[in-house]
Order: structure tokens, then C-alpha cells, then sequence
């Protein structure tokens, strides 16, 4: 049933970092794995005073770490990727443990946390200003001016389940590059991937000291990083709800949040049908549907929708789901008990309003599969919400016009895709998409790292991606030498 691995292995415990000092905890929580509720690692339950503690080492040491040369950084960033590179099985191995996530794509979150750290190291060369001519104007004189990105001081990242790894490093690789100092509370249901993964930073040997600092929790700790004024960016990737409650109560600072989605498609009549069935399988069910960007609706054009609905089904049914630990699973259990009743109860509110399930729908050994609903329309609520499960709806459209518009109207606006070979709705679609990002011919679960990365709506405030994230962790400081 595991496959190449061992059921019974020691359980690992993470550790609060305060700064660069460890400590334990005599009371801890145990995390067990969502697939067979095996205990899989602890972690030390933390509160309020902790999170104070953490920002405060963090005030302190932001003075030397905003001044540490660009190149110790760079050979920080650098060790930490060749590391972890190094580790690439055990860590998979613990996001498959944590997480469930099939050990097939937990090694390519761990190969693309590598990239993304590396990324972040050719981002820090351009990390720079430039010179303004103040004489532009008569008012103004000849002067030299220019100005450069400075550090922000000290950043608290607030990361979630779905990818526990690759998103914090999307956070603080910037941000430690960047130079400044971070508090990371890291997502509950991973506590060992983001203990080990801090470990890497703090013991390197290009460390600057007391530069991250590593608590857990929930909504207490979380509430005392938000509203401390010492953090002067808050990038927080999560609900909507939580995202709300941040904005409410994170003072005067930035505030950089990657919320929720809804993520559509339309297959256009002039598409390649099968091709499009087979991505939009993988971008609706990959990781359990549990990406901000997961396929959820597919609008197709009424004179394909039957012929693209079987083609659907059947790649839908080609997917192996069960054990996180077997090397041919595609898909493994929801995170929760909680999240696969509420993707029971999305099924059965959409089959009372009237939707058919065309694929899955059952579970299957305790592991809610990839589902297909058919006859969907714009009232049933499984659209209108963000589902964050393998939960995908098919629409019939008559046209792009009708297309655009229904996915349009949405509260969301994360990302988009067009299946077609019509040049001229490609160019439409680019300019019609109200979302942060526009893919064409491809599933809008698509996302490479190097890319800037966010939404509008209510999708979120800034942008990720190594580049467009140095900007979110820095501000500008304007110079004038007369």
C-alpha cells in the first residue's frame, strides 16, 4: 500500500525559532495525515507572548541584517537551494506525510521551491533604482538625484496548507534577500515542512543572525503579528475571510494578499477538444482541486459540449486516486474530514438544484474523487463560490460573447483561460479577462514562478513572484546631492 515506503518511521518534531535559538515546548500538537490518521509530526503549541517575542528579535536584528553586503545574502539563498536540493526525498516525503500530497508532484514542489530561491538570487541584481533629472522643469535645478529600494525592516509571512513549502519560499527568500528580518507562522497542518525548511536558513553558514524567526498558530498568534506595529509588511496567502479580518486590523502598513479564486475556462468550437480535456482534467483535480487557481468552471460552446463532456469523463476516470505514498497516484485525500464533507454537501446542494454528476461523486476509500457535474447553471451556488475541492462544472454556452460575461461575473478574478484556434478571440480574451492573469490554450491552473503572480477582486491586494515580491518587501528612498 506505501509503496517504496515504510508506514511506521519515527515521528518528527518541530521546534519554535526565535531568531536563531530554538526552544521547545512542553505541551504540543500532533499533526496527523489527512489519507490514514497516522501521526505524522508535533509541533509546539504557541501563543500571543511567543508571537511578541519573535517580532521583537526581529526589531532588533533588522539593523545589522538591512546592512549584511548583497553578496552574503546571495551565497545564503544559494546554499539553502543546493540543501535542499540535496533533501529533496525527505521532504517530499514529508509534504506526502503532512499533507497527503502524492509523492510524484511533492518532489516537483520541492524542485520548484529550489527554482524559486534561485530566481529570487537573479532577481537581487536588479534589485536597484535609477536617476531622475530634476531640472526637467523650470522650478527645478540641476542636482544629482536618484533613488534605490532599501529593506522594509521586519516582514511577517503568513502561509497556507495547499503548498507548504514552495509558498513559503515564495515569501521569505525575497525577503531575507531583500535584507530584511522575518516572523513566519507558517500553515498548522504542515508544521515539520516549514520547521525544516527554516532549519536550512538559520544553520547555514552565511546566516545573518536572528533574521527569521519561525512560530505556530492560529488565530492568537496570528492576530498579534497583524496588528504589531513593528512588522511593516504583512504578506499573508489564504481565505478571504482571514484576508478581511487582516485588513481590518493591520494598521498603517503594507499589506501584499493572495485570497481565493475561481478559476474558468472556455472551450471555444474551433478548440482541439481532446487536448483541452486532458489539461482540464489535471488543472481541476491536481492536488485535490486544493490550488487558488483550480479549473472550476468550464463554459464550452454548445455545438461541443456532449462531445467535450465525454471527453471529460473519460480523462477524468484515467486518474489514479488513493495513497499520497504510491508513485502512480494523481490525487490523494482532501486535508480534512471538514473539507470532504463540505465537498459532499457542494455535490449534493448542486444535484437538489438540479446539476448531473457525470464523473466521481462517490468515495472511494475514504477519498472524495475527482467529480464532474454537468447542466450547471448560473444560480447553483457550487459556480458562484470558491469550492477548494475536486469539484469541476460544465456550462453550455452559444457563444465567446456569453462566455466572457458569465465568467466575468464573479467576485473573483485570479486567473482565466481560453481553449481555441481563433487568433481574433485570443486577442478579445486578453483584453476581456478581468483577472491578474490571462492563459491561453492552456488551463489557468497554470503558473510558473518566475511569473508576477496575484489578482483583483476579491483575489487579493499585490503580487508574488521572486521579482514583484522584492518590490513588495522593499520601499523607496529618494536621494538629492545639490
Amino acid at each position: 500500500m506505501f509503496g517504496i515506503f515504510e508506514k511506521k518511521e519515527k515521528v518528527g518534531s518541530a521546534k519554535i525559532f526565535f531568531g536563531s535559538k530554538e526552544e521547545n515546548r512542553e505541551t504540543t500538537q500532533e499533526r496527523k495525515s489527512p489519507y490514514d490518521g497516522s501521526v505524522v509530526s508535533n509541533v509546539p503549541v504557541c501563543d500571543g507572548a511567543d508571537a511578541q517575542k519573535a517580532l521583537e528579535i526581529a526589531k532588533q536584528a533588522s539593523f545589522h541584517a538591512a546592512r549584511v553586503p548583497l553578496s552574503q545574502r546571495i551565497l545564503w539563498l544559494e546554499d539553502v537551494a543546493d540543501k535542499l536540493a540535496l533533501q529533496r526525498e525527505a521532504f517530499a516525503l514529508m509534504l506526502a506525510k503532512e499533507i497527503a500530497k502524492p509523492i510524484f508532484f511533492s518532489r516537483i514542489e520541492v524542485d520548484r521551491c529550489v527554482e524559486t530561491i534561485k530566481l529570487t538570487v537573479m532577481e537581487l541584481a536588479n534589485l536597484h533604482g535609477e536617476t531622475i533629472p530634476t531640472d526637467i522643469m523650470p522650478s527645478g535645478k540641476k542636482t544629482l538625484a536618484f533613488f534605490r529600494r532599501e529593506a522594509v525592516g521586519v516582514v511577517v509571512c503568513i502561509t497556507p496548507f495547499n503548498f507548504p513549502l514552495n509558498l513559503v519560499a515564495h515569501k521569505i527568500a525575497p525577503a531575507l534577500g531583500a535584507g530584511n528580518c522575518v516572523v513566519l507562522k507558517p500553515t498548522p497542518e504542515a508544521p515539520m515542512t516549514a520547521y525544516m525548511f527554516a532549519k536550512l536558513f538559520i544553520e547555514s553558514k552565511y546566516a545573518t543572525k536572528d533574521a527569521l524567526s519561525v512560530v505556530y498558530g492560529d488565530a492568537e498568534v496570528g492576530s498579534v503579528l497583524v496588528s504589531s506595529p513593528i512588522p511593516r509588511v504583512i504578506s499573508f496567502t489564504g481565505s478571504v475571510s482571514v484576508g478581511s479580518i487582516i485588513t481590518k486590523h493591520a494598521g498603517i502598513k503594507k499589506v501584499s494578499l493572495e485570497l481565493g479564486g475561481n478559476a474558468a475556462t472556455y472551450i471555444d468550437a474551433s478548440a482541439d477538444l481532446k487536448q483541452a480535456a486532458v489539461r482540464c482534467a489535471f488543472g481541476a483535480f491536481y492536488n485535490s482541486g486544493q490550488v487558488c487557481i483550480s479549473l472550476q468552471r468550464i463554459y464550452v460552446h454548445e455545438a461541443v459540449y456532449e462531445t467535450f463532456a465525454a471527453l471529460m469523463v473519460e480523462e477524468t476516470k484515467k486518474l489514479k486516486v488513493g495513497s499520497p505514498y504510491e508513485e502512480e497516484t494523481f490525487m490523494g485525500p482532501l486535508i480534512d474530514e471538514e473539507a470532504k464533507q463540505r465537498a459532499k454537501a457542494w455535490v449534493a446542494s448542486a444535484k437538489k438544484e438540479g446539476a448531473k454528476v457525470i464523473a466521481g461523486g462517490e468515495e472511494i476509500e475514504g477519498v472524495f474523487p475527482p467529480t464532474v457535474m454537468a447542466d450547471v447553471t448560473d444560480e447553483m451556488k457550487i459556480i458562484c463560490e470558491e469550492v477548494f475541492a475536486p469539484i469541476v462544472s460544465l456550462v453550455s454556452v452559444p457563444d465567446y460573447e456569453t462566455a466572457i460575461k458569465k465568467m466575468n461575473d464573479s467576485p473573483f478574478g485570479l486567473q482565466f483561460s481560453i481553449f481555441t484556434n481563433d487568433l481574433k478571440h485570443s486577442q478579445r480574451f486578453i483584453d476581456d479577462a478581468e483577472c491578474g492573469g490571462v492563459v491561453i490554450n492552456d488551463i489557468p491552473t497554470l503558473r510558473f514562478d518566475v511569473q508576477p503572480y496575484g489578482g483583483s477582486k476579491l483575489s487579493g491586494i499585490g503580487r508574488e513572484g521572486p521579482r514583484w515580491a522584492l518590490e513588495e518587501f522593499t520601499e523607496v528612498k529618494s536621494i538629492v546631492i545639490c
